[in-house]
Protein backbone atom coordinates (compact mmCIF):
# COMPACT_ATOMS: atom_id res chain seq x y z
CA UNK A 1 0.00 0.00 0.00
CA UNK A 2 1.04 3.58 -0.67
CA UNK A 3 0.98 6.66 1.50
CA UNK A 4 -2.33 8.32 0.70
CA UNK A 5 -0.90 11.84 0.95
CA UNK A 6 -0.45 12.52 -2.76
CA UNK A 7 1.29 15.90 -2.77
CA UNK A 8 3.64 17.77 -0.48
CA UNK A 9 2.42 21.23 -1.48
CA UNK A 10 -0.80 23.19 -1.75
CA UNK A 11 -2.53 22.82 -5.13
CA UNK A 12 -2.20 25.86 -7.35
CA UNK A 13 -5.90 25.66 -8.07
CA UNK A 14 -8.74 23.28 -7.33
CA UNK A 15 -12.29 22.61 -8.43
CA UNK A 16 -15.28 22.46 -6.14
CA UNK A 17 -14.97 19.69 -3.58
CA UNK A 18 -11.19 19.41 -3.54
CA UNK A 19 -10.08 18.09 -0.12
CA UNK A 20 -6.63 18.15 1.44
CA UNK A 21 -5.99 16.41 4.77
CA UNK A 22 -2.48 17.28 5.96
CA UNK A 23 -0.82 15.47 8.89
CA UNK A 24 -4.01 15.40 10.96
CA UNK A 25 -3.98 13.89 14.45
CA UNK A 26 -6.87 13.26 16.84
CA UNK A 27 -6.98 11.53 20.23
CA UNK A 28 -9.65 10.89 22.83
CA UNK A 29 -9.30 10.37 26.55
CA UNK A 30 -10.64 6.98 27.63
CA UNK A 31 -10.38 6.78 31.41
CA UNK A 32 -6.70 7.14 32.23
CA UNK A 33 -5.65 6.25 28.68
CA UNK A 34 -5.25 8.50 25.64
CA UNK A 35 -6.60 6.72 22.55
CA UNK A 36 -5.16 8.01 19.27
CA UNK A 37 -7.40 7.38 16.25
CA UNK A 38 -5.62 9.60 13.71
CA UNK A 39 -1.84 9.93 13.73
CA UNK A 40 -0.58 12.50 11.21
CA UNK A 41 -2.99 11.13 8.61
CA UNK A 42 -2.77 12.67 5.15
CA UNK A 43 -4.72 12.37 1.91
CA UNK A 44 -5.72 14.47 -1.07
CA UNK A 45 -9.09 13.91 -2.75
CA UNK A 46 -9.74 15.44 -6.14
CA UNK A 47 -12.84 17.40 -7.06
CA UNK A 48 -15.59 15.04 -8.19
CA UNK A 49 -13.80 11.92 -6.93
CA UNK A 50 -15.60 9.03 -5.20
CA UNK A 51 -13.41 7.65 -2.42
CA UNK A 52 -14.33 4.77 -0.11
CA UNK A 53 -12.83 4.53 3.38
CA UNK A 54 -12.50 1.14 5.07
CA UNK A 55 -11.26 0.18 8.51
CA UNK A 56 -12.30 -1.70 11.63
CA UNK A 57 -14.80 -0.27 14.11
CA UNK A 58 -13.20 2.38 16.28
CA UNK A 59 -10.37 3.03 13.83
CA UNK A 60 -11.35 6.68 13.32
CA UNK A 61 -13.33 6.62 10.07
CA UNK A 62 -16.28 8.60 11.42
CA UNK A 63 -13.87 10.91 13.22
CA UNK A 64 -12.22 11.77 9.92
CA UNK A 65 -15.58 12.57 8.32
CA UNK A 66 -16.48 14.79 11.27
CA UNK A 67 -13.19 16.66 10.94
CA UNK A 68 -13.58 17.22 7.18
CA UNK A 69 -17.18 18.35 7.75
CA UNK A 70 -16.16 20.80 10.46
CA UNK A 71 -18.20 19.00 13.11
CA UNK A 72 -15.07 18.45 15.19
CA UNK A 73 -11.54 19.89 15.29
CA UNK A 74 -8.24 17.97 15.13
CA UNK A 75 -5.55 18.13 17.77
CA UNK A 76 -3.01 18.91 15.08
CA UNK A 77 -2.76 19.23 11.31
CA UNK A 78 -4.77 20.98 8.61
CA UNK A 79 -7.84 20.26 6.51
CA UNK A 80 -8.63 22.36 3.45
CA UNK A 81 -11.73 22.22 1.26
CA UNK A 82 -11.43 24.19 -1.97
CA UNK A 83 -8.40 25.95 -0.52
CA UNK A 84 -10.23 27.10 2.61
CA UNK A 85 -8.73 25.88 5.86
CA UNK A 86 -11.62 24.32 7.76
CA UNK A 87 -9.44 23.67 10.81
CA UNK A 88 -8.85 27.38 11.37
CA UNK A 89 -12.53 28.36 11.38
CA UNK A 90 -14.36 29.37 14.54
CA UNK A 91 -17.53 27.41 15.35
CA UNK A 92 -19.99 29.89 13.75
CA UNK A 93 -17.97 29.85 10.53
CA UNK A 94 -17.73 26.05 10.58
CA UNK A 95 -21.53 25.92 10.83
CA UNK A 96 -21.83 28.15 7.77
CA UNK A 97 -19.24 26.03 5.96
CA UNK A 98 -21.29 22.87 6.57
CA UNK A 99 -24.50 24.61 5.54
CA UNK A 100 -23.03 25.80 2.25
CA UNK A 101 -20.45 23.19 1.23
CA UNK A 102 -21.20 19.82 2.85
CA UNK A 103 -23.92 17.19 2.55
CA UNK A 104 -24.08 14.61 5.35
CA UNK A 105 -25.62 11.13 5.19
CA UNK A 106 -25.71 8.87 8.24
CA UNK A 107 -26.59 5.24 8.89
CA UNK A 108 -29.75 6.13 10.82
CA UNK A 109 -31.37 8.66 8.44
CA UNK A 110 -31.79 11.52 11.01
CA UNK A 111 -34.94 12.76 9.32
CA UNK A 112 -37.03 15.11 11.46
CA UNK A 113 -40.13 13.09 12.44
CA UNK A 114 -42.43 16.11 12.84
CA UNK A 115 -41.77 17.31 9.28
CA UNK A 116 -43.11 15.78 6.10
CA UNK A 117 -40.78 14.39 3.45
CA UNK A 118 -40.98 17.62 1.46
CA UNK A 119 -40.43 19.75 4.56
CA UNK A 120 -37.33 17.71 5.45
CA UNK A 121 -35.90 18.54 2.02
CA UNK A 122 -36.86 22.20 2.24
CA UNK A 123 -35.01 22.71 5.53
CA UNK A 124 -31.44 22.82 4.09
CA UNK A 125 -32.67 25.20 1.39
CA UNK A 126 -34.28 27.48 3.95
CA UNK A 127 -31.03 27.55 5.89
CA UNK A 128 -29.36 28.78 2.69
CA UNK A 129 -32.21 31.28 2.27
CA UNK A 130 -33.63 29.61 -0.80
CA UNK A 131 -37.35 29.92 -0.15
CA UNK A 132 -40.72 30.01 -1.86
CA UNK A 133 -41.44 28.55 -5.26
CA UNK A 134 -37.77 28.07 -6.14
CA UNK A 135 -37.12 25.96 -3.04
CA UNK A 136 -40.21 23.82 -3.59
CA UNK A 137 -39.28 23.26 -7.24
CA UNK A 138 -35.73 22.15 -6.34
CA UNK A 139 -37.00 19.81 -3.61
CA UNK A 140 -39.74 18.32 -5.77
CA UNK A 141 -37.37 17.70 -8.67
CA UNK A 142 -35.00 15.81 -6.38
CA UNK A 143 -37.87 13.84 -4.86
CA UNK A 144 -38.78 12.76 -8.37
CA UNK A 145 -35.18 11.67 -9.00
CA UNK A 146 -35.21 9.42 -5.94
CA UNK A 147 -38.60 8.02 -6.95
CA UNK A 148 -40.58 9.34 -4.00
CA UNK A 149 -42.43 12.34 -5.39
CA UNK A 150 -45.73 10.69 -4.39
CA UNK A 151 -44.62 10.65 -0.74
CA UNK A 152 -43.96 14.40 -0.43
CA UNK A 153 -46.67 14.90 2.20
CA UNK A 154 -45.84 11.73 4.14
CA UNK A 155 -44.14 11.71 7.53
CA UNK A 156 -40.87 9.72 7.79
CA UNK A 157 -42.27 7.05 10.14
CA UNK A 158 -44.61 5.96 7.34
CA UNK A 159 -41.68 5.10 5.06
CA UNK A 160 -39.58 1.95 4.89
CA UNK A 161 -35.94 2.10 5.91
CA UNK A 162 -34.82 2.17 2.28
CA UNK A 163 -37.26 4.96 1.46
CA UNK A 164 -36.08 6.99 4.45
CA UNK A 165 -32.48 6.64 3.35
CA UNK A 166 -33.37 7.72 -0.20
CA UNK A 167 -34.90 10.85 1.34
CA UNK A 168 -31.74 11.30 3.42
CA UNK A 169 -29.68 11.13 0.21
CA UNK A 170 -31.92 13.73 -1.41
CA UNK A 171 -31.69 15.98 1.65
CA UNK A 172 -27.88 15.77 1.60
CA UNK A 173 -27.80 16.91 -2.04
CA UNK A 174 -30.70 19.37 -2.24
CA UNK A 175 -28.64 22.46 -1.35
CA UNK A 176 -25.92 21.70 -3.91
CA UNK A 177 -22.94 20.84 -1.65
CA UNK A 178 -19.48 20.41 -3.12
CA UNK A 179 -18.66 17.56 -0.74
CA UNK A 180 -20.88 14.64 0.33
CA UNK A 181 -19.80 12.72 3.44
CA UNK A 182 -21.61 9.39 3.86
CA UNK A 183 -21.08 7.42 7.07
CA UNK A 184 -22.27 3.81 6.60
CA UNK A 185 -25.34 4.99 4.65
CA UNK A 186 -26.54 1.44 3.93
CA UNK A 187 -25.48 -0.13 7.22
CA UNK A 188 -29.03 -0.56 8.54
CA UNK A 189 -30.61 -1.70 5.25
CA UNK A 190 -31.19 -5.10 3.70
CA UNK A 191 -29.26 -6.13 0.60
CA UNK A 192 -31.80 -4.91 -1.97
CA UNK A 193 -32.46 -1.56 -0.29
CA UNK A 194 -28.71 -1.13 0.13
CA UNK A 195 -28.16 -1.68 -3.59
CA UNK A 196 -30.88 0.81 -4.56
CA UNK A 197 -29.63 3.51 -2.19
CA UNK A 198 -25.99 3.11 -3.21
CA UNK A 199 -26.76 3.15 -6.93
CA UNK A 200 -28.87 6.26 -6.45
CA UNK A 201 -26.23 8.03 -4.36
CA UNK A 202 -23.47 7.27 -6.84
CA UNK A 203 -25.58 8.33 -9.82
CA UNK A 204 -26.57 11.65 -8.25
CA UNK A 205 -23.10 12.66 -7.03
CA UNK A 206 -21.40 11.70 -10.28
CA UNK A 207 -23.84 13.54 -12.55
CA UNK A 208 -23.51 16.66 -10.38
CA UNK A 209 -19.71 16.40 -10.12
CA UNK A 210 -19.76 16.21 -6.32
CA UNK A 211 -16.94 14.76 -4.25
CA UNK A 212 -18.07 11.70 -2.27
CA UNK A 213 -16.26 10.23 0.72
CA UNK A 214 -17.99 7.01 1.78
CA UNK A 215 -17.27 5.20 5.05
CA UNK A 216 -18.30 1.56 4.81
CA UNK A 217 -17.59 -1.88 6.24
CA UNK A 218 -18.76 -3.44 2.98
CA UNK A 219 -15.91 -4.21 0.54
CA UNK A 220 -18.45 -4.73 -2.26
CA UNK A 221 -19.66 -1.15 -1.93
CA UNK A 222 -16.06 0.02 -1.94
CA UNK A 223 -15.49 -1.51 -5.38
CA UNK A 224 -17.76 1.19 -6.83
CA UNK A 225 -15.30 3.91 -5.79
CA UNK A 226 -12.52 5.52 -7.81
CA UNK A 227 -10.14 4.88 -4.93
CA UNK A 228 -10.22 2.85 -1.71
CA UNK A 229 -8.45 4.04 1.42
CA UNK A 230 -7.80 2.05 4.58
CA UNK A 231 -7.40 3.60 8.01
CA UNK A 232 -4.71 1.56 9.71
CA UNK A 233 -2.95 2.52 12.93
CA UNK A 234 -4.09 6.10 12.55
CA UNK A 235 -2.71 6.41 9.00
CA UNK A 236 -4.50 6.60 5.67
CA UNK A 237 -3.15 4.21 3.07
CA UNK A 238 -4.40 3.58 -0.44
CA UNK A 239 -5.44 0.16 -1.67
CA UNK A 240 -3.69 -0.85 -4.91
CA UNK A 241 -6.23 -1.29 -7.68
CA UNK A 242 -6.00 -3.93 -10.35
CA UNK A 243 -7.50 -3.75 -13.83
CA UNK A 244 -9.33 -0.52 -14.58
CA UNK A 245 -9.78 0.42 -10.87
CA UNK A 246 -12.91 2.32 -9.95
CA UNK A 247 -15.67 3.70 -12.10
CA UNK A 248 -14.43 7.24 -12.52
Amino acid sequence: MEDAGRTAHEPASSGAGHIVVRAVSKSYQEGDRLHTVLDRASVEIDSGEFVALLGPSGSGKSTLLNLIGGIDSPDDGRILVDGREVTSLEEPDRTLFRRDRVGLIFQFFNLLPTLTVLENLLLPLELKRTVGIDAVRIAEELLERVGLEARAGTFPDRLSGGEQQRIAVARALVHGPAVVLADEPTGSLDAEASRVVMELLEELVRERGRTLLLVTHNPELATRADRVLHLEGGKLVEEPRGGDGGRG
